[in-house]
């Protein structure tokens, strides 16, 4: 039996034309093994200096952002409209307690009035030093009446807050009003009514909240 050796033509024509060569070019796959223009335009998008490159610009843009805030939250204390205004003025127990001192009428509300008036008195009674003794005298009476009634408001609002907003704890210990609820009642009670932030939603007194 004879065989026949294949002819190394023929087996590298055959072998040209079943099976393409890994090292032609003409055929290697562009780009394999590295990332594609789109990666390369998105992960440079996303690429962001820790310091801007304009400086003045940037702190230009964040006053104007700082300024556009201030404006909305004053135009939402003078209009009610709690979604803008600041955290302090938020929520449904310092409305409340914004209602209820408007409501009221609080000597605290006059005091500004008062002092500086006590003030130009006495001035005018410097050269009498009893007449000067007595002003002081009268002004230190209005502020402790002043101081007494911004007690007694707070101590009759401190009941109703419990009454409307507490619950009762497991332990039979009552809700507590928020910290700080005391002083941003009586600062309030202290300023002028029309001087007032956020604005009171009534023009007059002797309307309570519900």
């Amino acid at each position: 039996m004879i065989f026949r050796k294949p002819d190394t033509a023929d087996s590298a024509a055959t072998g040209s034309s079943d099976s393409p060569s890994v090292a032609d070019p003409a055929i290697t796959p562009a780009g394999k093994g590295r990332p594609t223009p789109k990666r390369r335009e998105a992960a440079a998008k996303n690429q962001r200096p820790l310091v801007p490159n304009d400086r003045r610009a940037a702190r230009k843009a964040s006053k104007e952002k700082a300024r556009e805030e201030r404006t909305r939250e004053y135009k939402a204390m003078q209009t009610g409209d709690e979604r803008f205004m600041p955290v302090r003025d938020k929520g449904p127990v310092r409305r409340y307690v914004r209602d209820y001192v408007d409501a009221r009428w609080n000597l605290g509300e006059f005091f500004l009035p008062v002092a500086f008036a006590f003030i130009f008195l006495n001035l005018l009674v410097m050269q009498n030093p009893t007449l000067g003794a007595l002003v002081l005298l009268a002004l230190y009476a209005v502020v402790f009446i002043t101081l007494i009634d911004a007690v007694v408001m707070w101590q009759r609002l401190k009941r109703k807050l419990r009454d409307k907003f507490g619950t009762a704890g497991a332990d039979g210990t009552t809700y507590d009003v928020p910290r700080g609820t005391m002083m941003y009642a009586v600062m309030r009670a202290f300023q002028l009514r029309r001087s007032r932030l956020p604005k009171p939603m009534h023009k007059k007194h002797g309307v309570w909240p519900q």
